[in-house]
């Protein structure tokens, strides 16, 4: 019995290969009816999962790749790196990756087929970094994609929710390697972002607010600034009267911060500091649920006080929300193509029942301001209403029936929210 990593989930599928080759997943693909990659099994929901009975695919096994192209500001790697082993390797070679989200043991690939996030005002999410893509399409054939030569195609198979294929290789762009610091600020009024939203979120390269909900305010204001800009995070604290952290801090307040990337405004190379958990400490699986909604910046504020409104609701069964900002990218299925959003991410205690009653409060908040839910989180959205909020899916829909004519790599999850015929 395969569970993902919450263990909320068990997966339908009936077999589970792990190719060591390309070829090997070509033959696979092939002789599949229905068939699925599983990555590092951090989805919440059956977005990875097959059809009951079906095969899901591994690629931890695959013949590593890393191809350094330094002229072009490039790498290539294969389908099963995590963004631990590819940071590892990139380290000492002065490239970077322009963000990471806040665990860095998820995968490359399948961080980018569900447009996985970090934060900062000027950072799209993780798939915008995608320069090319190597595809192992439904008829077991290989297909590149890149991003300069295939447009509009490009855009729509990049964030793919894998509907497209299998991708066995990536193409990131990089940039010059940055070092960063971190400081952390305690007890910010909710009533000083009104006014001050923009600023704060502004004031670095990344920030992330930290809330439990139980009180009018945030717990904790992280605040990552890359050293080279010269800025320093006085400005935050004059801004809104928060106060400095004078210890290393966990977001979930009481919590050993051991496992948490360095603060106290300690420089550090970029992969040490973007994520909030250190890349040496392994997760164990967590007791844990996780929702996640885009709402258009604009909207930030309207979204925060209705948020705050159900806190009476929202707090016995969180362990801790958290607030980012996302650009606007151009990638047909990310939940911010064309507009910068707000990211408003909870972690629920491990009760499905209870949250699963509870969210329809908050969508109903939040659609109205037009959320979209991240695709790798539980949501109870429905399917129509999701359909609605992407301008390109009609798109995406012709691009997966061309690339996977015999629907090998459809599941329900697909069928309700992108095909409409669950």
């Amino acid at each position: 019995m395969l569970r993902n990593w919450a263990g909320n989930y068990t997966y339908r599928a009936a077999t589970l290969h792990a190719p060591e080759t390309v070829d090997e997943v070509r033959a696979i693909v092939r002789e599949a009816t229905n068939v699925k990659v599983l990555g590092t099994r951090h989805s919440f929901n059956d977005v990875a999962d097959t059809a009951a009975g079906g095969t899901l695919v591994s690629l931890q096994r695959l013949a590593p790749v890393f191809e350094l192209d330094a002229e072009r500001g490039t790498v290539t790697i294969d389908g099963g790196t995590t963004y631990g082993r590819l940071c590892r390797t990139l380290a000492g070679t002065g490239l970077a990756l322009h963000n990471l989200a806040s665990l860095p043991h998820i995968s490359v690939a399948g961080a980018c087929a569900t447009a996985t996030h970090g934060s900062g005002d000027r950072n799209a999410n993780l798939a915008t970094a995608v320069h090319a893509m190597e595809l192992v399409t439904g008829d077991g054939e290989l297909l590149v994609l890149d991003r300069d030569e295939d447009g509009e195609r490009f855009r729509g198979a990049v964030v793919g929710l894998g509907a497209l294929g299998v991708v066995t290789r990536l193409t990131l762009d990089l940039q010059p390697a940055f070092d960063v610091r971190q400081d952390v600020f305690e007890g910010l009024p909710l009533a000083a972002l009104e006014a001050s939203f923009d600023d704060l979120m502004s004031s670095a390269y990344s920030v992330s607010l930290f809330t439990d909900w139980r009180e009018p305010r945030i717990e904790q204001v992280w605040v990552k600034h890359r050293v080279s800009d010269g800025a320093t995070p006085a400005r935050v604290a004059a801004l809104l009267g928060a106060t400095p952290a004078t210890v290393d801090r966990h977001p979930i307040g009481g919590l050993s911060a051991e496992h948490c990337t360095a603060q106290l405004g300690v420089p550090g190379p970029w992969h040490e500091r973007l994520p909030h958990f250190r890349m040496d400490f392994t997760p164990s699986s967590g007791a844990e649920l996780q929702t996640d909604y885009f709402v258009p910046r604009a909207q930030a504020w309207d979204a925060l006080t209705a948020i705050a409104a159900l806190r009476e609701h929202v707090a016995p069964l969180l362990q801790v929300a958290e607030v980012r900002t996302v650009a606007a990218d151009d990638l047909w299925m990310s939940p911010c193509y064309e507009r910068d959003c707000v990211s408003f991410h909870f972690t629920w205690v491990a009760d499905w029942h209870a949250v699963r009653a509870l969210l329809p409060r908050i969508e109903a908040q939040l659609l109205p301001l037009g959320a979209r839910p991240h695709w790798g989180k539980l949501f109870t959205v429905a399917p129509d209403e999701v359909r609605a909020r992407y301008p390109k899916l009609g798109d995406f829909r012709a691009l997966a029936r061309e690339l996977d004519p015999d629907g090998k790599f459809r599941n329900p999850f697909l069928d309700a929210y992108v095909y409409g015929d669950a």
